[in-house]
């Protein structure tokens, strides 16, 4: 059950990380043309058809993450611990922390991207969409690594 949960939290991870990096290129790199390339349609995307999506997808990503913890902290970090792997234990350490910060910001993240036109507000919403970004993908990458160290067989 636990292999299952984990997969279905690595599947909604990839979603929040390709919607939130399709937003935040597109906040702090708008494309400027017709796009051309696949990276400039990636930074052509309309931002703020995202929120809603990052907001469900945040919050779910980390309940499952949350459901999915007990069987890390007994299984996964004493066995890092063992090994003396301190630093993929610390990073997700990190990332506990990030992801709890994040899951704080949602309500001010979801506020400022309810009135895009708001110009305003524009720096505010570039700003939370970094740092959402920047969550989401520590804790990808942090996920990732740990499940390579470690494997499925919690």
């Amino acid at each position: 059950m636990i292999v299952a949960l984990l997969i279905l939290h690595g599947l909604l991870a990839v979603a929040l990380l390709g919607a939130v990096t399709h937003q935040a290129l597109s906040v702090w790199l708008p494309a400027r043309k017709t796009a051309s390339s696949f990276v400039a349609r990636m930074r052509g995307v309309t931002a703020t058809s995202y929120v809603n999506a990052i907001v469900v997808l945040y919050a779910l990503t980390a309940l499952l993450g949350g459901i999915i913890y007990p069987t890390y902290r007994l299984n996964v970090r004493i066995v890092l611990e063992q090994m003396q792997l301190h630093v993929p234990n610390g990073a997700f350490e990190l990332k506990e922390h990030f992801v709890a910060l994040g899951l704080g910001m949602l309500p001010a993240y979801w506020y400022f991207w309810r009135a895009p036109e708001a110009i305003e507000h524009a720096r505010a919403r570039a700003v939370l969409t970094a740092i959402l970004a920047f969550i989401v993908w520590w804790g990808f990458l942090v996920g990732h690594v740990l499940n390579n160290i470690r494997g499925f067989d919690l």
